[in-house]
């Protein structure tokens, strides 16, 4: 026997590589972890539970970041007043629009809040009286919002026609999936009921998305010399102080004939002068709600045509329950293509359905 060889070979063989192992296990201790946590959620699929933390976080955050906004005029640093856009306390500072800030502020924070409940699937199943109460709570809020933001779109980032279009839409889009989801769930048509509470879900989360494109785009814009809207000189002196620096900045506010109604153009620039934060602000709100619309409304399509499995699973068991109920038809008592449209008949599978 060659020793040597014998030597040299057991010197070449290598270590188990234990860094590998160790990788493996705590990749699978998270594996195991974040299933066990959207489990116990009632979430079956991960990606659900991945974008549930996603959308429904964002609308949470960002409706608890602006509750101190119900402090509307009150001495805080963080109140509306001084946390709003340059130039829109002028209008909301008092009448309708006071009023409408007021009432849309204070309803549509709490709806930000209570409504990502309702996608808890645990909550469904265990506490339903929880769901259906939650529900009606969020429905009230939502409509007496739209009420308030309609009451100040004339004014909202300068109330140009494109905001104004744009908020009229989204009131009337979210409004509408509304009244079809609670419709449908009125007639137990479980499947549409949770198709039109997602697309109103995803049209209210627009505000959020704007938020996000508005900043980027007006610090974009703000690189470039040649935009800029008008204010009037009331904005300009809420948010200057002094009618001396006004008239200094915009001499057209110091002419003879010149009230608070009188325009003057003010650059758009963000992060210099809080008046031109406020033009940069306006200049891109109407673009970014109208994007983030499309945005939305395409994204709730799209998640809505890739999940027609949990569909067909809600709407067999939106069958056994119209069963059990009388209605009539069972399956498409509610507002179904196959009813009004031209699509084949639904048929029911056989066997009762795990709800």
């Amino acid at each position: 026997m060659d020793l040597r060889a014998s030597y040299s070979t057991e010197r070449n063989v290598s270590p188990p590589n234990t860094s590998n192992s160790n990788d493996e296990k705590i990749a699978n201790r998270f594996v195991q972890f974040w299933r066990h946590t959207y489990q116990r959620m009632g979430f079956q699929k991960g990606y659900n539970f991945t974008l549930f933390i996603i959308f429904a976080g964002a609308i949470f955050g960002f409706s608890l970041a602006r509750l101190s906004f119900l402090n509307i005029s009150g001495s805080a640093s963080s109140n509306y007043a001084n946390g709003t856009s340059p130039g829109e306390w002028y209008w909301t500072s008092h009448g309708i629009y006071r009023i409408g800030i007021t009432i849309h502020l204070a309803t549509i924070l709490p709806a930000g809040l209570l409504m990502v409940w309702q996608f808890i699937p645990i909550i469904r199943h265990k506490l339903l009286m929880l769901h259906r109460i939650n529900g009606y709570l969020v429905i009230t809020l939502v409509i007496i919002s739209n009420v308030g933001a309609i009451m100040i779109a004339r004014r909202a980032f300068g109330g140009f026609l494109a905001t104004q279009a744009g908020v009229g839409l989204l009131v009337i889009i979210s409004t509408i999936s509304i009244a079809l989801a609670y419709y449908n769930i009125k007639r137990l048509q479980i499947d549409q009921h949770r198709a039109w509470m997602l697309r109103a879900m995803f049209y209210l989360g627009t505000i959020v998305t704007l938020r996000l494109i508005m900043i980027l785009s007006a610090l974009i814009s703000s690189k470039m010399s040649y935009y800029d809207t008008t204010m009037t000189c009331g904005e300009l002196l809420s948010i200057l102080s002094t009618n001396q620096k006004v008239n200094e900045f915009y001499p057209e506010c110091g002419q003879p004939n010149a009230t608070a109604d009188t325009l003057a153009i003010v650059q758009a620039k963000f992060g210099s002068q809080p008046e031109q934060i406020g033009s940069a602000l306006r200049l891109s709100f109407g673009m970014a709600l109208w994007m983030a619309l499309f945005l939305h409304t395409v994204g709730v399509e799209i998640y809505l045509n890739l999940t027609p499995r949990e569909s067909n699973r809600l709407r067999q068991v939106s069958y056994e329950k119209q069963m059990e109920k009388g209605l009539s038809p069972a399956g498409s008592a509610g507002l179904t293509v196959d009813r009004w449209g031209d699509a084949e008949p639904w048929q029911p599978l056989r066997g009762k359905t795990e709800k």
